[in-house]
């Protein structure tokens, strides 16, 4: 189904947090732009769900499809909260995976046309709109495995494809799509946004309740919040939750050169690591019991009153985790 024109303009005054992941998808691109692949009437959807005694969904709760960024394809991964929590399976694991690849075999198409090189004005960007829970515990090991053939061709996209990746919609990233989503190169995110690993209760069910209490509805979400994770440099922007914010940071980023983008990433590298483990000696030494600890730490003397501040005062005063040397 095209998405264009008054339909298309309406869309990009929605809220990200409460938009479908169809709508994220066709919203990111231009106008009229976007192409589904593998859509609801190709009926690709899971073949465990049946045998489970789940209803399974015709696009299996992921859209995946290419559009336009200007002169640039755009190749556009959204995710579907609503349906089984977003987890990831065997089949909307294959689409996550495909798009990636599909992105990648088109920017080696574009360097053997062009003699050698990509022109930056026509490099694919890959946009990955976040809403799971992780992988989908109905396919067990099928899941697991389409975790790791994420990773393998987010690890085959690097320096080639920029990745950006948005977090914004009702779930966040949490389990193993928390670590793809540090695998990208850019993380977008509005106020809403969550990213994680453990979920809230399972660390509770784990360690106990004095040590996190998923009940804590303010602890859980400054620990794993978006205004945390822009502090710490998870999150390299935060906007504002409208569709329309989102897509004009994507155009943003994706006009920078790919090396710039790529000094934005978060792992693949001894120094990245590094940089991880001082973080870790630092809460150790400092004795850091909850994020706002971390918050002074960094400078923000009224570290308490973060969470309830304005989005445009908090961009303008809030004292972020030093870069890296």
């Amino acid at each position: 189904m095209k998405i264009a024109g008054q339909r298309w303009q309406k869309i990009q005054e929605q809220s990200f947090y409460r938009a479908t992941a169809r709508e994220r998808a066709a919203g990111v691109a231009d106008d009229g732009t976007f192409r589904e692949l593998l859509g609801p009437p190709d009926k690709i959807c899971s073949p465990h769900l049946p045998l489970l005694g789940e209803v399974a969904q015709f696009d299996d709760g992921m859209v995946t499809g290419i559009g336009l960024l200007g002169t640039r394809p755009v190749f556009i991964i959204s995710m579907e909260g609503t349906f089984l929590g977003g987890g990831i399976g065997e089949v909307n694991g294959a689409k996550m995976t495909a798009a990636i690849r599909l992105a990648c075999y088109t920017c080696d198409a574009i360097r053997e046309k062009y003699d050698g090189q990509v022109p930056e004005d026509k490099r694919p960007v890959l946009v990955i709109s976040f809403d799971t829970g992780g992988v989908r515990l109905h396919e067990a090991n099928a899941g697991l495995l389409a975790h790791a053939d994420i990773i393998d061709a987010i690890q085959d996209a690097r320096g080639k494809v920029p990745m950006l990746s948005l977090c914004g919609s009702r779930l966040g990233a949490f389990g193993g799509m928390g670590f793809v989503i540090m695998a990208t190169d850019v993380v977008i995110m509005n106020e809403q946004g969550r990213i994680g690993l453990t979920g809230p209760e399972v660390i509770e069910e784990e360690v106990g309740r004095d040590e996190f209490d998923a009940s804590d509805r303010a602890l859980v979400w400054r620990t794993t919040g978006a205004k945390h994770r822009y502090i710490m440099g998870d999150c390299d922007y935060l906007v504002a939750d409208r569709v329309s914010a989102f897509r004009e940071k994507v155009l943003a980023v994706a006009a920078f050169p790919l090396a710039r983008i790529l000094r934005m990433r978060k792992t693949g590298s001894a120094q990245l690591v590094k940089r991880e483990q001082e973080l870790v000696a630092l809460s150790v030494k400092e004795k850091i019991k909850d994020s706002t600890d971390f918050w002074r730490y960094f400078g923000n003397d009224q570290a308490e009153n973060i969470p309830e501040m304005e989005l445009e005062r908090f961009l303008q005063t809030v004292k972020r985790r030093p870069e890296a040397k």
